[in-house]
C-alpha cells in the first residue's frame, strides 16, 4: 500500500489538531489492509493474533473480526485469562511457560476457562507446578501445548542461528515430552508451537548492510530447510501420543514461509497490523505503517535542530540502533548520534527541522509493535483525517502483563 508522506501527515495532524501531545495513534486503513494481507499469505491457514504486538483489546477484536484471523496468542496467563473472561476470544495459547500460582489456580478453578486457555510447557518440571498448586483430581483437564525449538544448530550444534527458547529440540525430545504429558493425569495435550525467530523476527535487508543481508538470507534458507524436515517429523512423533488440534509457527516476517510448510496448521502474527519500523528491514513484505505517536517541538536550540519533548521510547532486544524510534514525518528528520532519542527531551537534526515551529508535531514509529502501547493509555483510531474512536491499551485498562 503506498503512501504520500506529505498527505499522510496532513491527516494525522488535522485529525489530531485538537490533542496535545504526546500521543499515539493508528490509521485504520493501514491497520485493516495489513490484517487482509497477512490472511493472503497465510494461504487459506488461520491467522492467531499475537497480542504482544497489539495491547489493545478493541484492535484484538478487530483483527479476529475479520475473515481469516482465529484465536490469540497472548503472552502471559493472568493476560489470557483477561481475554476470555473479557469476552475478546474463546481460545487462547500462551505462548511462553508460566510460574504464576495465582493464575494457575484461577485457571484450575475455572472449566470454562480451562477449555479456552491452553498452556505452553517444554519440559515436566512446568507440570509438576501446575500439580503443586492444584492436585489432578481437583480441577479440569488442562490443555497443553508443546514449545519444540526451532533454532538451526549447524556444524554439530557448534553454532546457534536463532534465540534461546525451549530445551525441546529434536523429534525424539518431543515425543519423549509428549509421552510424559499424554501419561500425566490432568492435563491433554493438544497443539505443538515452533516459533522460528531467526526467520520471522529477523529483517533480511538492513539498510545499508548489503553483505550483512546477504548473510542472513543464506543462514534463513538453510534454517528453513533444517526446520522444516525437523518439525514435520516432530509433529509426526508427537501424534503418536497425542491427536493435535493445532501445530502453530511463524511470526509475521515468515507468515507465507510458515504457511507453506505441510506440518504447520495455524500461523502467528501481530507486528504486521501496525507495521512498526524494524519490518523496513524486510524484502519479502513489508507492512503499510499503521501506528505513530507524535511529540510536540518545545525547543529550537540552532539552525537546523528542532527539540521535541520526551520521544524516548526504546524496544526491547540488543541495545542497538535499530531498537530506537524513528522521526517519520516531517521526512527529512533524524536522531542525533550522541544524544539518541532521550527521555524527556529528543533533538532532531536535518532540513526539515528549519521549518518546525514550537507546537508543531514530529510523527515517530517505534521500532517494535505492542510496545508502543506501554506508553499510552489510549490510541486514536484515525479514518482518512478524523478520529472514529478513542480505546485503551492494556496500560489505560490497569494492566502491566510484564
Amino acid at each position: 500500500m503506498a503512501i504520500d508522506s506529505d498527505t499522510l501527515r496532513e491527516r494525522l495532524d488535522r485529525a489530531t489538531a485538537h490533542l496535545d501531545p504526546p500521543y499515539a495513534v493508528v490509521d485504520l486503513t493501514a491497520f485493516d489492509a495489513n490484517a487482509a494481507a497477512l490472511v493472503d499469505r497465510a494461504a487459506g491457514k488461520p491467522v492467531r493474533a499475537a497480542s504482544k504486538s497489539i495491547r489493545a483489546r478493541d484492535l484484538i477484536a478487530r483483527a479476529l473480526g475479520r475473515p481469516g484471523w482465529a484465536g490469540v496468542m497472548a503472552f502471559t496467563l493472568p493476560e489470557a485469562i483477561w481475554l476470555v473472561r473479557s469476552g475478546v476470544t474463546g481460545d487462547v495459547l500462551v505462548a511462553y511457560p508460566t510460574a504464576d500460582r495465582g493464575a494457575l489456580a484461577a485457571l484450575a478453578a475455572d472449566p470454562a476457562l480451562a477449555a479456552a486457555v491452553t498452556l505452553m510447557v517444554d519440559g515436566a518440571e512446568q507440570l509438576d507446578l501446575v500439580d503443586a498448586v492444584c492436585a489432578p483430581g481437583r480441577r479440569p483437564e488442562l490443555r497443553i501445548c508443546l514449545d519444540l525449538d526451532a533454532s538451526w544448530r549447524p556444524l554439530g550444534g557448534r553454532v546457534h542461528v536463532g534465540v534461546r527458547r525451549s530445551p525441546v529440540h529434536s523429534a525424539a525430545a518431543a515425543a519423549a515430552l509428549a509421552a510424559t504429558v499424554a501419561d500425566r493425569p490432568g492435563f491433554r495435550l493438544v497443539g505443538l508451537m515452533s516459533y522460528e525467530a531467526q526467520i520471522a523476527g529477523l529483517g533480511d535487508a538492513p539498510p545499508g548492510q548489503a553483505v550483512l543481508g546477504t548473510a542472513i538470507r543464506i543462514a534463513q534458507r538453510g534454517s528453513y530447510r533444517e526446520l522444516l524436515a525437523r518439525r514435520g517429523a516432530a509433529v509426526a512423533a508427537v501424534r503418536e501420543h497425542a491427536e493435535l488440534e493445532f501445530v502453530n509457527g511463524g511470526g509475521t516476517g515468515s507468515v507465507a514461509a510458515t504457511s507453506a510448510d505441510p506440518a504447520v496448521t495455524e500461523v502467528t502474527a501481530g507486528s504486521g497490523l501496525y507495521g512498526p519500523a524494524l519490518f523496513d528491514a524486510y524484502r519479502a513484505w513489508r507492512p503499510t505503517p499503521a501506528a505513530f505517536f507524535a511529540c510536540p517541538v518545545v525547543r529550537r536550540p540552532a539552525p537546523g535542530l528542532a527539540t521535541v519533548l520526551g520521544g524516548g521510547w526504546i524496544a526491547s532486544g540488543p541495545a542497538a540502533e535499530g531498537r530506537l524510534p524513528r522521526p517519520w514525518l516531517p521526512t527529512g528528520l533524524a536522531l542525533v548520534g550522541t544524544e539518541g532519542a532521550g527521555e524527556v527531551q529528543t533533538p532532531l537534526a536535518g532540513a526539515a527541522a528549519d521549518r518546525l515551529r514550537i507546537g508543531d508535531r514530529v510523527w515517530f514509529r517505534h521500532a517494535k509493535a505492542g510496545e508502543l502501547c506501554e506508553h499510552v493509555n489510549e490510541l486514536h483510531l484515525v479514518d482518512g483525517d478524523e478520529i472514529i474512536a478513542t480505546v485503551p491499551t492494556y496500560r489505560g485498562e490497569g494492566h502491566a502483563f510484564l
